[in-house]
């Protein structure tokens, strides 16, 4: 010390440690007040900011007080820094992890905005939160005047070893990130592989992809093979789509009251049926002269996937009762097997008397 410690240094020591706390205490009834706003707006990035503010303000305060308090105080030079590096790396550390979640917070806003239905794409979240992270605990040891060039030196060399023993690894990140990227699969659409796997994404990782199927349950797949499978993706480019009912009818059926028929029962079932497509335009296409009846195809419009199998149930309910009230007759499937009437030759099995006795 300089000088002794006297009751005027504690005094003020106190007031500004005290006027810190308060400050936090303010700006944190504040802050509580703006979430509160917040979540009535639509935009879900102010309440990721205000949420982040509430932590690092307070904090900051108090930083901000202790620091004027250990300014006050007759304290050596070298005390001195060693408080007002202890106070920076506080500081460092909270803003860090306040801007790590703020940015994973908008990026994962972003990507629930552009994938549709519960979208969650934690591959970025979890690459942006590591990298803010990363980032504040440099700053952190270069604020302790610690250099950090032979550090990203042996990082370098480091990853290099890492990077040939987490080689499958790597690629079932680097494939979900191309997945994301190129926007051939985001989370909320409806998928269904050459293997069989079928269902809603629910979450691309940074090694796998989360598929729940319609019977909810889940199957996982790696990045990197769902990268390599042939898939069929059923919501995009348009989340609508068509499906296809195949109809008979008997050949002394007038085909014009069948299609005419028909066409109303697709109306209806457009107009009535929660998930069909009301301004589909009824299509019937007959096609093939079959052993006992004439076959059509009827094309009927879904808003997505899942909708198809409860308007095919509802479709063919109200089409087979309309085809009873019209006479309108279904034929069952007959078929006719010829007989050929031939000849068989039975060989003649040898008896015991058959058999030679020896002299």
């Amino acid at each position: 010390m300089n000088r002794a410690l006297t009751v005027d240094d504690l005094v003020l020591a106190g007031i500004a440690l005290a006027a810190g706390l308060l400050l936090a205490f303010l700006s944190r009834g504040l802050l509580r007040w703006l979430a509160k706003h917040a979540k009535r707006t639509r935009w879900s990035g102010d309440d990721v900011i205000v949420d982040a503010l509430r932590t690092v303000i307070p904090w900051a305060a108090i930083a901000g007080g202790a620091s004027a308090a250990a300014a006050v105080l007759p304290l050596t030079k070298t005390v001195q820094h060693h408080t007002n590096q202890c106070l920076q790396v506080l500081l460092i550390f909270a803003v860090t992890v306040s801007a790590a979640r703020v940015i994973a917070g908008l990026v994962q806003s972003v990507t629930q905005s552009r994938s549709g239905v519960a979208g969650s794409a934690t591959i970025f979240v979890n690459i942006t939160r590591v990298l803010v992270l990363a980032i504040g605990f440099l700053v952190v040891l270069q604020t302790l005047g610690i250099s950090i060039a032979p550090l990203l030196t042996a990082l370098g060399v480091g990853g290099l070893a890492v990077a040939l023993a987490l080689q499958d690894t790597l690629a079932n990140l680097f494939a979900g990130i191309h997945i994301l990227a190129s926007k051939t699969v985001q989370p909320g659409d409806y998928i269904q592989l050459s293997s069989g796997e079928e269902g809603y994404v629910v979450d691309i990782n940074w090694r796998q992809t989360t598929v729940r199927q319609l019977s909810n349950n889940l199957v996982v797949i790696p990045n990197g093979e769902l990268a390599k499978a042939n898939m069929t993706n059923y919501t995009r480019p348009e989340q609508r789509l068509t499906i296809l009912v195949q109809v008979g009818v008997s050949y002394d059926s007038d085909l014009d009251h069948v299609e005419r028929v028909t066409t109303e029962v697709i109306g209806e079932t457009m107009r009535d049926i929660a998930g069909a497509v009301p301004e589909h335009e009824p299509a019937i296409r007959f096609h093939t002269f079959g052993d006992s009846r004439i076959g059509f195809t009827v094309i009927l419009g879904v808003g997505e996937f899942s909708d198809q199998f409860r308007i095919k149930h509802e479709f063919i309910k109200r089409l087979h009762r309309r085809y009873r009230e019209e006479g309108i007759r279904i034929p069952a499937p007959a078929r006719t097997v010829a007989l050929q009437q031939g000849t068989v030759v039975i060989p003649h099995q040898r008896t015991a008397e058959d058999v030679p006795v020896p002299d």
